[in-house]
């Protein structure tokens, strides 16, 4: 579990970096106007969207209120895997080393009083 966590804090360290460098250093609009019209670009966000609505899908299956997936939804859209690595730090340390608490949240609970 120690590991799980320190690999998911540097993961998200990393990533943290990488958004501020881009946010520096980079030139959105300019680089948008290359990029968009690639198809290997064009695949790339397919694939970052379609993995970020997967995850998305595992924070609506565990967490008890709609409204707070739908937060975290926007969070990973507009953050990418920085915002799921931050949930998964969250979800980590909130399941205190249970790995079912972990993966099912508050469905863990239901399925421990059957």
């Amino acid at each position: 579990m120690h590991r799980g966590l320190l690999l998911l804090l540097l993961a998200a360290f990393i990533m943290a970096l990488g958004i501020v460098y881009a946010f520096v250093f980079g030139h959105f609009i300019a680089e948008a106007k290359v990029l968009f019209p690639l198809p290997w670009f064009q695949l790339t966000l397919l694939d970052l969207y379609l993995g970020f609505f997967i995850f998305s899908g595992w924070i609506f299956f565990r967490e008890p209120s709609h409204a707070t997936a739908v937060v975290w939804l926007i969070a990973i859209c507009l953050l990418g895997n920085l915002a799921a690595g931050i949930y998964a730090v969250l979800a980590l340390i909130k399941a205190n080393g249970d790995w079912i608490q972990f993966w099912m949240g508050h469905r863990a609970l239901k399925l421990e009083g059957n």
